[in-house]
């Protein structure tokens, strides 16, 4: 054990990277979403006591598969009136038992859990929208209320809805075997969205500490997909996707843990590592011929790596791959991005036109309020714009984005109605 205590936003980072390993690995053991869950859930809290005592494990994710699995067993136990787990002093003597464990872990049996934990959740005779709910809240540990407000339903709605996608999973013919190759092609278009919605989640996430544990976690998953389908095309543009976003991560945010834009990022901040093996990545990918909307992305991604200072973007570039983006995968979020290129491309007012239109999907949705307050900033329409960033502002899913639009409000309010 390290001599040093560790703070509360170390234990929530370290928690939140190691659940999709020790869940994983927990209902490889179990072979029920519910246990595994429980007993993840059970060994966190254990940590929470223990770890502010001893200092943490020398590897997290193998102390909590102990616990959780000792904790789960214990569970059993009860029911047969057998012996009970140790006091939690005792956890802080687990050097013997940590070490042969973290091997096991590495192990070729256990390499793969989290991919079989994904394939999983997109099991094919689940709907979409329920693949999507339960790889967030098994994989990515996403609170119900975050989920559910995600998907513009009640939290007792979408506690129902994972509810009956677990039941679903548990009453098929082999629930939680490790997918054969033909069902892994099968899937691999639902796995590979349940990715980049994890790299999603961590990307617009409130803390520092949240966005690296997911987006890390999201691309680690996305190299191990990459192992199993080294020749698709499209999962090169995802992994490539995610990098070159996540490369941008120093600079988005400052000091205060305020938005910078794309436009006012230091650029010598990217992490020019990540975009050389993104933009390689987009390069081999292109080479198959075979386009597809991660590719696309990516290949978005790649004008902005590529442009070393923001005037040297190619907008142009952007707004046309942007449109084949829109033919390939028809979308009023595809659009609004669009807008943004388009008008950098022919100006506010070609910008404002496209957006307008996504009123009435996107009435809900942040950036659509964010990005019409802007347009109408630029083309001198105050009232309007002040409407729009209000909206935006009760929309907010994060204090930054909403302290992002106070921002251009208070400019607003400063050069008058």
């Amino acid at each position: 054990m390290s001599e040093a205590s560790p703070d509360a936003a170390w234990l929530a980072c370290a928690l939140a990277a190691a659940r999709p390993r020790v869940v994983a690995a927990l209902l490889r053991v179990f072979r029920d979403l519910d246990t595994a869950e429980e007993a993840f859930q059970e060994a966190s809290l254990r940590a929470l006591r223990t770890w502010p005592r001893t200092g943490p494990p020398r590897d997290v994710a193998a102390w909590l598969i102990l616990v959780g699995r000792n904790a789960a067993l214990d569970g059993r136990r009860r029911v047969a009136r057998e012996a009970p787990l140790p006091e939690d002093g005792a956890l802080s003597e687990l050097d013997d038992a940590e070490t042969p464990l973290a091997e096991a872990i590495d192990a070729q049996a256990y390499r793969d859990d989290i991919l079989r934990l994904l394939f999983i959740c997109c099991h094919p005779e689940l709907p979409a929208t329920q693949q999507v709910a339960l790889a967030l809240r098994i994989v990515s540990g996403l609170p119900l209320a975050r989920i559910a407000r995600a998907f513009l339903v009640s939290e007792a709605a979408m506690e129902q809805r994972l509810t009956r996608a677990k039941a679903r999973i548990s009453r098929s013919p082999v629930p939680y075997g490790a997918p054969g190759p033909a069902e892994r092609a099968e899937r691999l278009s639902a796995v590979a969205a349940m990715l980049y919605l994890v790299f999603n989640a961590g990307y617009s996430a409130a803390t520092g500490s949240e966005r690296a544990a997911l987006c890390d976690e999201a691309i680690r998953l996305a190299r191990l997909l990459l192992r199993l389908f080294p020749t698709d095309p499209e999962v090169m543009g995802l992994l490539a996707l995610m990098l070159l976003q996540h490369a941008r991560s120093p600079a988005r945010f400052d000091p205060d843990g305020e938005i910078v834009l794309l436009e006012d990022q230091d650029r010598g901040l990217w992490r020019k590592p990540m975009i050389a093996e993104g933009l390689a990545l987009v390069d081999k990918a292109m080479r198959h011929r075979s386009p597809g909307p991660y590719q696309v992305q990516a290949a978005i991604a790649a004008l902005h790596a590529r442009a070393s200072q923001p005037q040297e973007t190619d907008w142009a570039g952007i707004d046309a791959l942007y449109a084949a983006l829109e033919r390939m995968q028809p979308s009023p979020v595809v659009t609004l991005n669009r807008a943004v290129a388009t008008a950098k491309v022919g100006g506010p007012a070609a910008g404002l036109a496209l957006v307008e239109p996504l009123a009435g999907p996107l009435d809900g949705y942040f950036h659509f309020h964010g990005l019409r307050g802007a347009l109408l900033m630029q083309l001198g329409r105050t009232a309007d714009a002040r409407e729009a960033m209000g909206r935006a502002i009760a929309l907010a899913g994060t204090p930054a984005e909403a302290a992002h639009i106070r921002r251009q409000l208070d400019r607003l309010t400063e050069t008058g109605p």
